[in-house]
């Protein structure tokens, strides 16, 4: 650090205390989003760039935008959401040498000028109901007053949660897992050609055309998923 006889120089471009390593912490840090240890962040700066920065300073870095993290998770919300998905994303981490599942709660709201939002991310052992719970009453603490649809899979629970929370909310089960719970009952041969035919289903322009299309369905596929259930491939029927 330049020092002068009086103690009164100020650096402008590199400040006291503070160190210029040209970007290099916003390499870091992208690195570190992407699931890299700091150790191994350690080791990718050695090998590309000859510097020799600690693990333990390394994670100082990625420590600097913890605060805006906490920010960001605490920000007010919008009184009102049209819509609202809340999923949860399961993924592995290590951590004290063992590797363990955890689960990001993921909630998305679209707003009443009909753009998405990230309104939450937090981090759990696994999807709980509870957990769940949890969330809604920081949504509703946050400013989140009233949603009108809230997009869900079949969580056990879930509906209870929301209900405790957002009473007059209506609950739309996620089309991609009543999907999946059809076709659980459909032979792999024909699961193609069936998700085919089903599509008629729910691209129906309303409810009475929906029926008339499963009828159908029925009539094509109900005779082979029958069979399939009695020989024991399969178990259930349409």
């Amino acid at each position: 650090m330049p020092r002068d006889r009086n103690g009164e120089f100020e650096p402008k471009l590199i400040p006291k205390y503070q160190r210029d390593i040209s970007g290099i912490e916003e390499k870091i840090i992208s690195l570190y989003a992407r699931g890299r240890s700091t150790r191994d962040i350690h080791d990718q700066l050695k090998d590309l760039y000859g510097l020799e920065l600690s693990a333990e300073m390394v994670r100082k870095i990625t420590d600097k935008i913890l605060p805006q993290v906490k920010e960001w998770q605490s920000r007010p919300l919008s009184p009102i959401y049209p819509f609202v998905f809340m999923d949860c994303i399961h993924y592995k981490v290590r951590e004290e040498g063992r590797i363990l599942s955890r689960a990001a709660y993921v909630v998305l709201g679209v707003t009443t000028e009909g753009c998405k939002e990230i309104l939450s991310i937090t981090v759990g052992a696994n999807e709980t109901r509870k957990f769940w719970l949890g969330m809604l009453n920081d949504l509703k603490n946050r400013g989140l007053k009233d949603v009108l649809f809230f997009c869900v899979d079949g969580l056990s629970g879930f509906k209870e949660a929301i209900s405790a929370v957002y009473p007059q909310a209506q609950i739309q089960r996620c089309v991609i897992h009543m999907l999946r719970n059809s076709f659980k009952y459909v032979n792999y041969s024909d699961l193609k050609k069936f998700s085919n035919d089903f599509k008629a289903v729910y691209n129906a322009p309303n409810e009475a055309a929906a029926y008339s299309e499963l009828e159908g369905l029925k009539e094509k596929w109900g005779k082979s998923i029958r069979m399939q259930s009695v020989t024991g491939k399969t178990i259930g029927k349409m």
